[in-house]
């Protein structure tokens, strides 16, 4: 999102445009995965199931009660949902500052429920009025992780072996855990003046969250590769920015966006039951599936697309010396700040 919310989108087009594109990209996701597992499962059939009504069910029968569940929490934890303009509040050094209301309680849950990541505000879930209290973000990263972390047993049960769901989620929870704690590890760090006497790496970071939560927000919203942002992650530390990189470079698995995080991890799978299958010398087959060259000539297609975007656009990027000239940081920083974006867009 490259453009600031509250100065450029009206109270109509954030609730009918950008929350109703919330809702059907997430639909979108599961549905896609729905109709990758129905290919799993189907027998004496050609068919996968039916996009739209798959589409329907999933926006008013999972999303949207969910939805107005959390709107409500949110805004009793202090997220506003009003249809005020500006207002006009004397700050604490004496200016007066416009600070605009608006539908934002219903906005938020659906950008972290359905991993979208655009908020209302410029400043995403840094802004006090989309995440005002410690128990406001404890709740926004649960809707970042909930959907992506249900959908394995999903898995398992249309499938009809719990355990394959299980294992599943057990692969995404040990890759949440140790990001979680590397990156608050790293920004616990207190290397450099600045750094010692704060006490942590703070800067970036909103004081009401602090480190702990501010890194796991980080490492959740990269992880599912939703963009909502409760700090600024080009201020974390080298090795804290390095691993939210690192987070959104394995390519939504862990546990990945809604949809796209379980169908990316199944993908995995289909290759290690492959390579697993040619070397102990069986045929390989998944859920009873065989899996040929065919199988494996489009998983690899799905492996390599990601790094492929990301490789030749931050190289072209960076070869060019009218692009390198417009960069506002140059150097290391600038580079990790390009790389970024790129990773992103793929």
């Amino acid at each position: 999102q490259s453009y600031s919310g509250e100065s450029a989108m009206g109270h109509l087009v954030q609730m009918m445009g950008l929350a109703v594109q919330n809702f059907v990209s997430a639909a979108v996701g599961i549905a896609v995965v729905a109709a990758l597992i129905r290919g799993f499962t189907r027998n004496r059939t050609d068919r996968v199931g039916n996009f739209w009504v798959d589409l329907t069910r999933i926006s008013l029968r999972l999303l949207l009660p969910l939805s107005i569940v959390f709107a409500l929490v949110l805004a009793a934890s202090g997220v506003i949902q009003n249809f005020h303009g500006f207002t006009d509040v004397h700050t604490l050094s004496g200016e007066v500052q416009k600070i605009p209301g608006g539908p934002v309680a219903s906005q938020e849950v659906i950008k972290l429920l359905g991993t979208n990541g655009g908020g209302f505000f410029n400043a995403n879930s840094a802004h006090p009025f989309e995440n005002p209290t410690g128990f406001s973000n404890l709740v926004e990263i649960f809707l970042l992780l909930v959907i992506a972390f249900a959908l394995p047993r999903t898995f398992g049960r249309m499938v009809g072996d719990n355990r394959q769901g299980y294992a599943i989620v057990a692969v995404m929870g040990i890759f949440w855990v140790a990001s979680a704690a590397l990156m608050t590890f790293a920004e616990s760090q207190h290397h450099g003046t600045a750094l010692q006497a704060a006490g942590a790496a703070m800067e970036g970071k909103e004081q009401r969250f602090g480190i702990a939560a501010s890194s796991l927000f980080a490492a959740s919203t990269t992880l599912t590769s939703t963009g909502a942002v409760n700090s600024f992650h080009d201020s974390f530390t080298p090795f804290g920015g390095g691993l939210a990189i690192f987070n959104m470079m394995l390519g939504e698995i862990a546990p990945g966006g809604t949809g796209s995080g379980l169908y990316g991890m199944l993908v995995l799978a289909i290759v290690a039951v492959f390579v697993a299958g040619l070397m102990v010398g069986r045929t390989p087959e998944y859920l009873g599936k065989k899996l040929g060259g065919r199988e494996m000539k489009f998983a690899s297609l799905y492996i390599l697309t990601t790094p492929t975007i990301v490789l030749v656009g931050t190289g072209v990027a960076m070869a060019l010396p009218g692009e390198r000239a417009g960069m506002l940081n140059s150097g290391a920083h600038g580079f990790s700040e390009v790389l970024y974006a790129f990773t992103s867009a793929a």
